[in-house]
């Protein structure tokens, strides 16, 4: 059954535009990944949905007694409704992250999964969203769990803040996209720690516990930079209500993300595997 499908698949994108790099056969990555949930990775996935309600019980309930308020554009809110969105945003950011390097990793280099698939009528961009597909599961799964944790405790300051879901989801394609991409080029598990290196302190410098403006002006910019700034300042505008044209601007910085990660991983896997 399986076989004669995917030669009618394959023979379907004969002479078609990206037929080396795309079959149409996602759905199909998007099973497996669902096989081995089920399986093997369902506590490494529900860790991630833990961590960051410890975070905002920890810090939105420690700290916010000692900082009952915070002032943000003239708008007093409690201090845990400050933190939430932000939590939220680095939830997605870490799901989609660890799906995309970690796990691709292994699969990439010692499992050798994408040498069999890419064996078959699969391209390297079915791969790629497959792959990045699943992590985008990952981070809704997130996004509606942490939401319904922080919703019934009155942290979701506007109707808007639902918006803040698929915000979530649009930070982890972004993430994914480009971890997939960085991944590919990694040849050790030793590299795998530099990407730590940098999800650290952009977690503590992003604005995720305190506002930006605390910092220098050089600090600031240097802030401003980083992704999951972005991310925090687009789902926190959204949980708060504060909306305006900035929002677009972050939600566009995800959207070029998304481009160039999709972009240098379908590249990358073309050139290792379809010679």
């Amino acid at each position: 059954m399986f076989i004669p499908m995917a030669v009618a698949i394959a023979e379907a994108r004969i002479g078609k535009r990206g037929e080396r790099f795309y079959s149409g056969r996602v759905p199909q990555l998007l099973e497996r990944g669902f096989i081995a949930f089920k399986s093997s990775t369902w506590m490494i996935v529900l860790s991630g949905f833990v961590e960051p309600v410890l975070y905002l019980l920890s810090f939105g309930y420690g700290i916010g007694k000692l900082l009952p308020t915070i002032d943000i554009g003239g708008q007093n809110i409690q201090y845990a409704a400050f933190i939430a969105p932000a939590l939220l945003a680095t939830s997605a950011m870490n799901g989609a992250i660890y799906d995309s390097t970690m796990n691709v990793f292994f699969k990439l280099n010692h499992d050798r999964v994408y040498h069999g698939m890419l064996a078959t009528s699969m391209g390297p961009l079915d791969v790629a969203l497959g792959e990045i597909g699943w992590a985008l599961l990952r981070g809704f799964s997130y996004a509606c769990a942490f939401m319904g944790v922080v919703a019934p405790l009155g942290l979701i300051q506007s109707v808007w803040g639902l918006l803040a879901i698929p915000a979530a989801v649009l930070i982890a394609f972004g993430f994914a996209s480009v971890g997939m991409a960085i991944t590919s080029y990694l040849t050790s598990f030793q590299q795998l720690e530099v990407i730590n290196v940098f999800l650290l302190p952009m977690f503590l410098f992003s604005g995720s516990f305190y506002p930006l403006s605390v910092f220098p002006q050089w600090l600031q910019f240097v802030a401003n930079l980083l992704p999951l700034t972005h991310a925090i300042n687009l789902v926190r505008g959204l949980c708060l209500g504060n909306l305006s044209f900035s929002l677009l601007g972050h939600a566009l910085y995800f959207v070029v993300m998304i481009i160039c990660g999709l972009f240098f991983t379908t590249k990358r896997l073309n050139a290792l595997f379809m010679k």
